[in-house]
Protein backbone atom coordinates (compact mmCIF):
# COMPACT_ATOMS: atom_id res chain seq x y z
CA UNK A 1 0.00 0.00 0.00
CA UNK A 2 2.53 2.37 1.04
CA UNK A 3 3.96 1.62 -2.50
CA UNK A 4 0.86 2.93 -4.17
CA UNK A 5 0.85 5.83 -1.74
CA UNK A 6 4.57 6.77 -3.06
CA UNK A 7 3.80 6.13 -6.51
CA UNK A 8 0.38 8.81 -6.69
CA UNK A 9 2.58 11.01 -4.09
CA UNK A 10 5.42 11.54 -7.21
CA UNK A 11 3.19 11.69 -10.07
CA UNK A 12 1.30 14.44 -8.21
CA UNK A 13 4.44 16.14 -7.37
CA UNK A 14 5.66 15.67 -11.30
CA UNK A 15 2.30 17.17 -12.34
CA UNK A 16 2.14 20.24 -10.33
CA UNK A 17 5.73 21.22 -11.19
CA UNK A 18 5.11 20.58 -14.76
CA UNK A 19 1.76 23.40 -14.76
CA UNK A 20 4.01 25.25 -11.99
CA UNK A 21 6.49 25.37 -15.13
CA UNK A 22 3.96 26.41 -17.70
CA UNK A 23 2.58 29.28 -15.11
CA UNK A 24 5.95 30.38 -15.10
CA UNK A 25 6.60 30.52 -19.15
CA UNK A 26 3.10 32.20 -19.33
CA UNK A 27 4.10 35.08 -17.39
CA UNK A 28 2.03 34.62 -14.16
CA UNK A 29 4.16 34.37 -11.83
CA UNK A 30 2.21 34.51 -8.66
CA UNK A 31 0.15 31.48 -9.84
CA UNK A 32 3.53 29.71 -10.59
CA UNK A 33 4.79 30.37 -7.12
CA UNK A 34 1.86 29.79 -5.43
CA UNK A 35 1.58 26.26 -7.39
CA UNK A 36 5.02 25.35 -6.44
CA UNK A 37 3.70 25.65 -3.06
CA UNK A 38 1.18 23.05 -3.54
CA UNK A 39 3.49 20.69 -4.81
CA UNK A 40 5.96 21.22 -1.30
CA UNK A 41 2.75 20.78 0.23
CA UNK A 42 1.78 17.74 -1.55
CA UNK A 43 5.63 15.93 -0.70
CA UNK A 44 5.30 17.06 3.24
CA UNK A 45 1.99 16.49 4.20
CA UNK A 46 1.52 12.44 3.89
CA UNK A 47 5.04 12.37 6.28
CA UNK A 48 2.07 13.70 9.55
CA UNK A 49 -0.62 12.05 7.94
CA UNK A 50 -0.62 8.72 6.28
CA UNK A 51 2.91 7.56 6.28
CA UNK A 52 3.57 7.35 9.94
Amino acid sequence: MKLVIWLLMIIMFVYTIGFSITLWKGKSKIGSITTFLLALAIVILPFFTILR
